[in-house]
């Protein structure tokens, strides 16, 4: 399935995404909720029910009215999540990022995988990204995917872990790199430098929807990995490229850690990491080594980010300045 959440009466409203159109899933079976939160908390009753109505959708759409996808006010489908985690994944990324600040590769990183605690209230979708003067201190887009939880557990293993994936996403992990690498001087977050926007969308996509995608995990891995390609475009110019199968550390066995004695639970978003080449700060670091001349990037008011991963759709975003002058880099002792 493919799934699309919307403002409606301004109230979320879930749709099947067919042919470029919205359709709401409670029109098309009214046992369905409106929310595709609501789906989730019982995805063992709800996913069979809506998968049985999508293939009706696909089969043919007439009789029923659908909302053109330009013309709908697009959020991001899950705009309240239960948590989000950002994981650690790509190695390519790691070792990069490691090398322009002239360190030597963490071993750790091969040993488990890890993930932080990103800003669930601070989701969104598709739109204007609204940051405060002292994100554009060196602003930051992520390129990654996320998955999404469809089932509570805990205390599960990786071989099983895939079992608790509804569905996949796009994610944009936007960073204030200012913000973040004075705060790290302390050892401690990602904080003030990553929670104002988390950006998650276009489109919610099943598993079986990438299952003609899906490739062997890397060796010595455990879990689902697919061929997706990933890009992403700063004002339509392409600025980087990568595969959601070059992931050493899959879904699974990030979801494994996750679930070790706390509960995993529906709705919970979980990011992949920043996949190699995925963001300005590794791309400027590796201009950098090779160039002293190069010219580096950030994101300034007015850029539109777009991001694609195959089968995901593309998601879009536009900078915007909010009209203030407080800032707490001025504040410090």
């Amino acid at each position: 399935m493919k799934l699309i959440t919307y403002s409606k009466n301004s109230n979320q409203q879930v749709a099947f995404y067919v042919n470029e159109m919205l359709f709401d899933v409670n029109m098309i079976n009214t046992t369905l909720p409106t929310t595709l939160k609501e789906l989730l908390e019982d995805w063992g009753h709800y996913q069979p029910i809506a998968q049985k109505a999508y293939e009706q959708l696909l089969a043919s759409t007439e009789g029923f009215t659908g909302i053109a996808y330009q013309d709908a006010c697009i959020m991001a489908p899950i705009p309240n999540p239960s948590s989000c985690r950002d994981g650690y994944a790509f190695r390519q990324h790691v070792a990069a990022a490691r090398r322009n600040r002239k360190v030597d590769m963490i071993p750790e990183f091969d040993a488990y995988p890890i993930f932080y605690f990103t800003n669930h209230n601070a989701i969104q979708g598709p739109g204007a990204i609204p940051c405060m003067p002292d994100h554009f201190q060196k602003l930051d887009f992520e390129l990654e995917i996320a998955a999404v939880i469809g089932k509570k557990g805990r205390n599960f293993t990786a071989a099983e872990a895939d079992e608790y994936i509804a569905g996949y996403t796009i994610m944009n992990d936007m960073s204030a790199r200012t913000l973040q690498m004075e705060e790290m001087l302390l050892n401690l977050g990602p904080a003030k430098g990553k929670d104002f926007s988390t950006v998650i969308g276009p489109i919610f996509v099943t598993p079986d929807e990438l299952a003609a995608h899906k490739v062997p995990a890397k060796e010595n891995h455990t879990g689902a990995a697919y061929n997706l390609a990933m890009k992403c475009w700063v004002n339509g110019v392409l600025v980087s490229e990568g595969n959601v199968a070059d992931m050493d550390w899959t879904f699974a066995e990030i979801i494994e850690r996750c679930g070790y004695g706390v509960d995993v639970l529906p709705g919970d978003v979980i990011g992949s990491g920043t996949v190699g080449t995925g963001c300005f700060l590794e791309l400027n670091g590796t201009g950098l080594l090779n160039d002293p001349n190069y010219p580096v990037q950030w994101l300034k008011d007015g850029d539109v980010v777009e991001m694609e991963i195959t089968g995901l759709g593309r998601l879009t975003n536009t900078i915007k300045a909010v009209d203030s002058s407080f800032s707490i880099l001025k504040l410090k002792k």
